[in-house]
């Protein structure tokens, strides 16, 4: 039988560069989503799947994460007096959806690097791996399905999503065996940003893993490549064979959050969907696309 999967790395040691200069002073993962850091609906997505210990990798400059899921009894207190009681059960919330621990990666080594940071916190539990540049969709129940496969299958699970050739550059990208009709396919090779015409497939890999122990000791094995990074692709690569590794292929509810464009259509997508601002703000942005702006 396989193990329950109950804990999950947050990879967020990163400078986010591509959101200077907003992220010179505040961490990445603290940039707002409407009114949420981007951080919160990664572990909101966790918990949903029913994750209950949560290991941040986190840097210098990164304590404002720390803060915002511990209890701020000061800000209790005026929202107590203030009469809001609704916005001190949220804040509550917030510091009590998990059990929510931190560890400094020290250096930036690359992802690999910081998944095996979590060794000693992870010990022999299964666990997922969860970048917080990819947001997904309250909706999306891919995390939750990765973990279902991996009860059948009981080997490591990657989430994967198609991409056309021009873009899977920017990804890891999977090849598979035979055709991938439905979403669990059996990985038999992957690679890091592949160019498009060495591309295996157009499956490219996606911030959304379940790994077993086992990587620790593959991460061990993998060599420094450019700028000194050990890849977290190059340790997955060396578990393809055995104990084998399978990829669950979700189409839709993904959001990459570090690149602007994609931002600003979280921003306004996850605002639709919102019954408090919903409907003014499509009211507006209807308004504003024919040419209003007031």
């Amino acid at each position: 039988m396989t193990a329950t999967v109950r804990k999950a790395v947050i990879p967020a040691a990163g400078l986010g560069t591509r959101f200077l200069p907003a992220t010179k002073a505040q961490p990445k993962e603290m940039l707002p989503l409407v009114d949420k850091p981007a951080i919160q609906y990664v572990v909101e997505e966790a918990v949903r799947a029913g994750i209950t210990d949560i290991l941040v990798i986190t840097g210098r400059g990164k304590r404002s994460l720390e803060d915002h899921f511990d209890r701020s009894f000061e800000l209790e207190y005026y929202l107590e007096e203030g009469g809001k009681h609704d916005a001190v059960a949220e804040m509550r919330a917030i510091a009590d959806m998990a059990d929510i621990h931190y560890v400094r990666q020290g250096e930036p080594k690359g992802l690999g690097h910081a998944v095996g940071v979590a060794r000693e916190h992870v010990g022999d539990s299964p666990f997922v791996v969860m970048l917080g540049d990819d947001i997904m969709d309250a909706r999306s129940t891919v995390l939750s399905d990765m973990v279902e496969a991996y009860q059948r299958v009981g080997t490591p699970v990657v989430a994967l999503k198609e991409f056309p050739p021009e873009e899977i550059s920017s990804y890891g990208c999977a090849a598979v065996e035979g055709s991938h009709e439905g979403p669990l396919v059996r990985i038999s090779g992957i690679v890091e940003k592949p160019d498009a015409a060495d591309a295996p497939s157009n499956l490219a890999v996606m911030g959304r893993y379940l790994f077993t122990p086992g990587i620790f000791d593959a991460i061990d094995q993998v060599k420094p490549g450019k700028g000194g990074e050990y890849q977290l692709t190059d340790a997955i690569a060396l578990m393809v064979d055995d104990p084998g590794v399978h990829g669950w292929v979700f189409q839709r509810g993904r959001y990459d959050v570090g690149n602007k464009l994609d931002y600003l259509r979280a921003t306004v997508e996850f605002a639709m969907q919102r019954p408090d601002l919903g409907p003014a703000f499509g009211a507006w942005l209807e308004q504003f696309l024919h040419g209003g702006s007031e």
